[in-house]
């Protein structure tokens, strides 16, 4: 099953940059003009489409750069995208000089207007909002044209403004309508009350405002040159990408779902840095001294005599000096909650998120035992693959249920976005005897197929893939193959994302020699694209459910095929393959699944449902009358209040532990809240007691087709 083959691509690279690079020479001065030289070298080498870059590309670059700069339309006049107009069809020419004079010219002017604009907001917010008034505000900034004159802009925050007071404002009276009886109130308190609601929804609107305003402050200028850079990048395809080195670390930590450091979540808010969660399990919730809602004050190292102080530090300057190797151990100084200081040390270590990492529950209905195991990504560790990874995790959640005596398994990938490319095909290795899992495509090579090796099996029973829109990349590889093998069923959404393409990481620091500059970041880009092993492509199309159900997402574009940019669908040879030999009908399965989905009310509610979020979001106009918002806000909850019953859903399945984690649960009560949450949602979920029902139905066909088999050779 664990095939030792190199992951390809990654190891390609790095020969490419180790060998190919030597012989050009990337040593700009300008950090700016070196990163855009390493990027567009990059990209025309290894991208699998690379692009020509013309006045065409130019004037997409310009467009989607301004409005990741100002998508309400209210920071720049009509007058500065007219000067900027003057280099829409010279970003080409600039990009292949290594020139920055658009980004310069840009992030100063954008400068210069969000701090007009924090005045603005500052002055609107001052005076009270007449909520007698009939006006309307239209919702949707994409068809906004830029405002010719400061009057305009004014009129524009104004109303925008008005519209986030107005949402405050009704929270605040509906709350207070529901806290008191009609008859304690006086028409004079009325009046004063909403004067009082008016007052206090413009301080909610501009707490939010502030908040925002701070971050954007934190934001240096090489933060706002990775927006330029990821509007040149994003125009290859919709998964290129730049990371700033910040950003790297993070992607790093979500991938691998581990980093080093105290165990902490931390936030930045008006009076400083905060602590917003404790990791379980981490060395911060071990000590069991920091607590939510901690200040950070200042940070010492345990070589310095001199603690750093961290107040009206950025939130990411600051995780640098709180992050740091295994084993160290650094000093926080704390306001506590109840305003008391104190200093404590944590020694730092490896702090696992345990959200990131495959879980799985026993499933109890009839008196038969099912497993199902929830995997949110395909995690890995690119530094050591013999480091926990999602393969090796769910060989060992599969071995734990078969010592339950599980009787199906469920593999639910809903939202699972994807990960390593080498996790899937041995994970896909776990359910199969041997063979192809997923065709590979480089440019202008001939096709490689990904096998699984291992003539082992660790799960031969029923098997059945749970997915939705959101179940993308390698979730769409797993779910093809089993489908391709008819070694499982696929129940879910119509389609799957769509996601048919392979991205690498490479570290742009490695094709700088003697690097001064500073950490240059890495660029994620699309290397490959992938196939089903039946020959057909996932990339748009995705996966299609062998059983449709409805959901939440049913009516929204959220797929690949709505990103700019996609890739587009072809087709290549079929590999050669088995279908998986068993006694498994899964034409009737399939069938006897679709007709209790066509009559189950639940999934009618559910669909009624997602056609009515579709309206909601569509929804454009909205009145900034106050008695007119109210009623159609009332009868928006009165249309809403058909769908209580979506929450009410009770399933017959009983779900619980494996034994080595009631075990840990016994000394973790966050793990034990987290498990019982999971629990008690899995206990409401349709999709997971359809796909029992399914494993159930599996379970009898084989009994049946058995015997008959038995039958014949006797």
């Amino acid at each position: 099953m664990k095939g030792n083959y190199k992951f390809l691509l990654l190891a390609l690279l790095i020969a490419f940059a180790s060998c190919s690079f030597t012989s050009k020479k990337f040593e700009d001065p300008d950090k700016d003009k070196l990163l855009i030289q390493l990027i567009t070298y990059l990209l025309d080498q290894g991208h699998f489409e690379p692009k020509d870059i013309n006045d065409n590309f130019s004037s997409n670059v310009f467009e989607s750069y301004l409005d990741n700069l100002d998508p309400f339309k209210r920071y720049f006049y009509e007058s500065d995208i007219k000067e900027f107009e003057a280099y829409k069809d010279k970003i080409d020419d600039q990009i292949k000089a290594y020139d920055v004079s658009f980004f310069n010219i840009t992030h100063e002017r954008l400068l210069q207007r969000i701090a007009e604009s924090k005045t603005i907001y500052t002055d609107i917010l001052e005076k009270p909002f007449d909520f007698s008034k009939q006006e309307d505000y239209n919702a949707d900034y994409t068809k906004l044209t830029y405002v010719t004159n400061k009057r305009e802009m004014k009129e524009r925050w104004r109303q925008q403004l008005k519209f986030s007071t107005i949402a405050n404002y009704d929270d605040a009276v509906t709350q207070e309508d529901l806290s008191k009886d009609d008859t304690e109130k006086s028409k004079s308190k009325e009046k004063k009350s909403i004067k009082e609601h008016e007052s206090q929804a413009r301080l909610e609107t501009k707490k939010s405002l502030d908040e925002l305003y701070e971050y954007i402050d934190d934001r240096r200028r090489e933060d706002w040159f990775s927006v330029y850079i990821n509007a040149i990048v994003e125009e290859f395809d919709p998964h290129t990408f730049y990371f700033a080195p910040e950003d790297k670390e993070r992607f790093d930590r979500d991938i691998s779902g581990k980093f080093e450091g105290i165990g902490a979540r931390l936030q930045k808010k008006v009076d400083g840095i905060v602590v917003n969660e404790i990791i379980s399990g981490g060395p911060a919730w071990r000590a069991n001294e920091l607590e939510v809602g901690d200040q950070i004050l200042k940070v010492k190292q345990e070589d310095e005599k001199e603690a750093v102080n961290v107040v009206g530090m950025r939130l990411d300057d600051a995780i640098k000096f709180i992050k740091g190797p295994k084993g160290t151990v650094v000093t926080l100084s704390l306001k506590k909650v109840d305003g008391t200081i104190q200093d404590i040390s944590i020694t730092r270590d490896v702090v696992e998120l345990e959200e990131t990492y495959a879980k799985s529950s026993i499933v109890e209905k009839d008196g038969k035992t099912f497993g199902i195991i929830n995997l949110p990504k395909f995690y890995i560790s690119f530094e050591d693959y013999n480091e926990r990874n999602a393969a090796s995790d769910i060989k060992q959640e599969i071995l734990r249920l078969k010592e339950e005596g599980v009787e199906g398994l469920v593999m639910d990938l809903r939202n699972n976005g994807g990960g390593s490319l080498q996790t899937v095909v041995d994970i896909a290795g776990l359910f199969i005897e041997e063979g192809p899992v997923v065709q590979v495509k480089t440019t202008g090579e001939a096709k490689e197929v990904l096998n699984d090796k291992d003539k082992s099996i660790v799960w031969d029973g029923p098997l059945v893939i749970l997915v939705n829109e959101l179940s993308a990349s390698a979730s769409e590889i797993l779910a093809a193959a089993m489908q391709d093998y008819k070694r499982g069923i696929v129940i879910g959404s119509k389609q799957t994302y769509g996601k048919g393409t392979v991205q690498t990481v490479m570290d742009l620091n490695r094709m700088v020699r003697n690097n001064t500059k500073g950490d240059m970041g890495a660029l994620k880009f699309t290397t490959q694209k992938f196939y089903r092993i039946n020959g057909g492509s996932t990339q748009l199309e995705g996966v299609k459910s062998d059983v449709v159900v409805p959901d939440r997402y049913s009516y929204i574009d959220i797929g690949e095929k709505d990103q700019e940019n996609p890739l587009a669908w072809d087709k290549i040879d079929a590999a050669d393959y088995d279908v998986w030999e068993n006694y498994y009908d899964y034409d009737t399965t399939i069938s006897k699944s679709k007709e209790r989905m066509a009559a189950n009310e639940q999934l009618k509610l559910i669909d009624a449902n997602a056609q009515w979020v579709k309206k909601i979001r569509d929804r454009e106009n909205y009145s900034l009358n106050y008695e007119t918002y109210k009623k159609e806000m009332q009868i928006n909850e009165e249309e809403a209040k058909r769908f209580s019953k979506l929450s009410e859903y009770q399933t017959d399945l009983t779900f619980n532990s494996l034994p080595y984690e009631m075990k840990l649960m016994d000394k973790d009560s966050i793990l034990l809240e987290k498990r019982n949450r999971w629990h008690k949602a899995l206990a409401k979920d349709v999709y997971v007691e359809e796909a029992i029902n399914v494993l159930n139905d599996l379970k009898m066909t084989y009994a049946i087709k058995n015997k008959v088999a038995n039958s014949v050779k006797n």
